[in-house]
């Protein structure tokens, strides 16, 4: 986009502002953008084909949800953390991934079925394609599209925010086709408690999905 085209109003900088930040957002939830990797507004301003101020309030937008974070030195960073954070954070996914989980169940409609079904086809495609930068961004979408699905704006902002922010550690953990096919195949069985409508079933099931996903990230970390 020509930066003209973005610069010209007040309107057009916050629109560039929040696309820029999306991409960055999914970059960092599927892995794409490492822990500790630097993010420099020259660089991402000519990407995106805008001036420095759409990329600044990008910046610090998602340094005020603690997804980046602004070294000693000028620059912006992909938020790092220590094992023992690593392990609250996962902690306190579970318990959120599991309430979505739980509710889904109880008011699971046509729509929202579909965009389930949907999602997980994707994460099956990339899965037997071996494709893992394809895997991660299905993966999450397979997610958020739970995350919808359980109706509660307040709840799917919680989620969301936690998944983007451990997006570059949980991606580590596949480390080749078979870790994809796993998890594919594990969406299934999730799928299928959350579609029976029975909402502790559809709990559990997620509390097992997240465990797991959790162990293999915490030791790839």
């Amino acid at each position: 986009m020509p930066r003209s085209s973005v610069s010209s109003t007040g309107h057009n900088r916050i629109s560039a502002a929040q696309r820029i930040g999306q991409a960055l957002l999914e970059e960092i939830s599927a892995g794409e953008l490492r822990p500790g990797q630097r993010l420099e507004e020259i660089g991402l301003a000519h990407r995106f084909g805008v001036s420095r101020t759409p990329v600044r309030e990008a910046l610090s937008r998602l340094t005020a949800q603690g997804i980046l974070v602004q070294g000693e030195r000028r620059g912006v960073f992909v938020a790092q953390y220590t094992r023992e954070e690593l392990s609250l954070i996962f902690e306190a996914m579970h318990e959120i991934e599991a309430a979505c989980a739980r509710v889904v169940a109880q008011r699971l409609g046509l729509l929202s079925r579909t965009e389930i079904e949907a999602a997980q086809a994707e994460c099956v495609k990339a899965a037997e394609a071996g494709d893992r930068t394809a895997y991660l961004r299905a993966n999450e979408a397979f997610h958020m599209a739970i995350y919808r699905a359980t109706g509660n704006p307040y709840l799917r902002e919680i989620a969301s925010e936690f998944r983007q922010r451990t997006g570059p550690f949980r991606a580590k953990k596949f480390d080749g086709p078979e870790s994809l096919l796993l998890s594919a195949r594990s969406h299934q069985a999730l799928i299928n408690d959350i579609f029976s409508e029975d909402s502790a079933a559809a709990s559990k099931s997620m509390r097992d999905h997240m465990t797991t996903s959790f162990i293999q990230a915490l030791k790839a970390n």
